[in-house]
């Protein structure tokens, strides 16, 4: 028997944008559009995985899910599985493979792969979260956006943390479905404060400011221009609102900037790294204020590694084998700053 987990997720974010709307007319722009956002990430001329990845979600058993804890480092669904309900899970989240952003546990103890499903992702999401929550504004009762959020770790954490509306966007087909899969364990636990829209941040109505929080995490080094990147995020903040900007930088002043010639770290979509000095620079010409560095953290090999869930290359393979403070094309290793600004 299938699941309607998708039409219900997506008809409450409908119900949620057009209750927007009555206060913040603008929203009725993201409703015209939403029906092109949702059928297009669907579609399999555009995606070829699209129908295999619905169908995954779509055949997820239904549990008796006990309790949901989105504060939890690693996302907690407490369910009870019994091992049919545990192998058919465990292969259709596999199926959703590789996942990137995490980690989750659904039924069993935390660690627990005999009785539950531990969803060991590549990245400890939760240890850039303990590095960034402490220096957040309040989240409790604000609408906030998670800018490139993949597969929607960071937006649940939010949603723990007390906001009243998270909204999450991202292109990835894949990461939709993660998102999915897990709102499906999920329910209605956080009261379908949760939400997905799979579209770059360049795809929503220009100027909403809709948002009292906008985060963007691991985005801006990927963009070809970046101060049209933070201009983007300063249009849908409130005045007022807060920004979250976490990225990759290098050691150095003022006017320090890394441009790979080809590739950083085996990504080639990997464009601008600033020093901290330079960044805070951007981010007060884009129009931002009270611009602050909160963290500074060399990414680990035990932060970012290859999992039963990952099982491609990760960071390990993208240093040099002789000296891992530097890339396999000689670059400084990956170090990541978080900036906290107001619009």
């Amino acid at each position: 028997m299938l699941n309607d987990t998708i039409i219900n997720a997506e008809r409450e974010l409908y119900l949620t944008l057009l209750e927007l709307a009555q206060q913040q007319p603008i929203a009725y722009e993201w409703l015209k559009q939403l029906p092109t956002w949702l059928n297009t990430i669907k579609d399999k001329a555009n995606y070829a995985h699209a129908p295999a990845y619905q169908a995954s979600v779509a055949r997820l058993p239904n549990l008796n899910v006990n309790n949901v804890d989105l504060n939890s480092d690693t996302l907690t669904i407490d369910a009870s599985l019994n091992e049919s309900e545990r192998k058919q899970a465990m292969a259709l989240l596999k199926q959703l493979m590789p996942w990137r952003k995490g980690p989750f546990q659904i039924g069993g103890q935390i660690g627990d792969d005999e009785s539950g499903i531990k969803i060991d992702t590549e990245w400890h999401s939760d240890w850039k979260w303990q590095r960034v929550a402490p220096h957040l504004g309040e989240l409790k009762g604000r609408r906030v956006l998670d800018v490139g959020g993949g597969s929607g770790y960071h937006g649940w954490r939010m949603a723990g943390a007390g906001a009243d509306t998270v909204i999450i966007i991202d292109p990835s087909c894949l990461f939709y479905h993660q998102f999915m899969a897990i709102r499906h364990f999920v329910g209605n636990a956080d009261n379908y404060k949760t939400h997905y829209i799979p579209v770059p941040l360049e795809a929503l109505p220009a100027h909403s400011q809709l948002f009292d929080t906008v985060f963007s995490m691991g985005v801006l080094y990927h963009r070809q221009s970046p101060f049209e990147h933070l201009q983007q995020l300063r249009g849908q903040l409130v005045k007022g609102g807060e920004l979250v900007l976490e990225t990759l930088v290098i050691e150095g002043d003022a006017n320090t900037v890394l441009v790979p010639h080809d590739r950083y770290a085996q990504m080639n979509n990997v464009y601008f790294l600033p020093s901290v000095a330079a960044l805070i620079g951007w981010i007060e010409k884009a129009g931002f204020s009270d611009v602050r560095c909160v963290d500074v953290a060399v990414t680990s090999t035990e932060e970012q590694r290859k999992t039963e869930w990952m099982t491609y290359h990760s960071l390990a393979d993208f240093l040099d084998p002789n000296d891992s403070t530097k890339t396999m094309e000689g670059y400084p290793a990956p170090m990541r700053a978080t900036l906290i600004a107001k619009r």
